[in-house]
C-alpha cells in the first residue's frame, strides 16, 4: 500500500495552483490532478484514490493507473511528493 504526503514547504492551493518555496517554482494542476492533491492531503493510499477516480470519470483501470503513476513521478521529481 503506497501511502505518500506533501512536504509541509509546499502551498497548494484550491484551485491547483502549487508552490515550491525552496526553489521558486510554481505549478497548475489539472481538475484530476487537483483531486488527486486532494486526496494525497486526506492521507488516501493509491488504492483508494484510483477507487474513487473510476467512480467519477469514464477510464479503465490501466490507463488511470499508468497516469497516476505517471503524475505521481513528476511529483517526486519536483520535490512536492515524498512516499512515506
Amino acid at each position: 500500500m503506497n501511502i505518500f504526503s506533501i512536504p509541509a514547504n509546499v502551498a497548494v492551493s484550491d484551485t491547483g495552483f502549487v508552490f515550491l518555496p525552496t526553489t521558486g517554482e510554481t505549478f497548475t494542476l489539472n481538475e484530476i490532478g487537483k483531486e488527486i492533491l486532494r486526496m494525497l492531503q486526506q492521507n488516501k493510499n493509491l488504492d483508494e484514490i484510483t477507487e474513487i477516480i473510476l467512480e467519477n470519470y469514464d477510464i479503465d483501470r490501466m490507463s488511470l493507473e499508468k497516469d497516476i503513476n505517471d503524475f505521481l513521478a513528476q511529483l517526486k521529481n519536483y520535490s512536492l511528493l515524498v512516499e512515506v
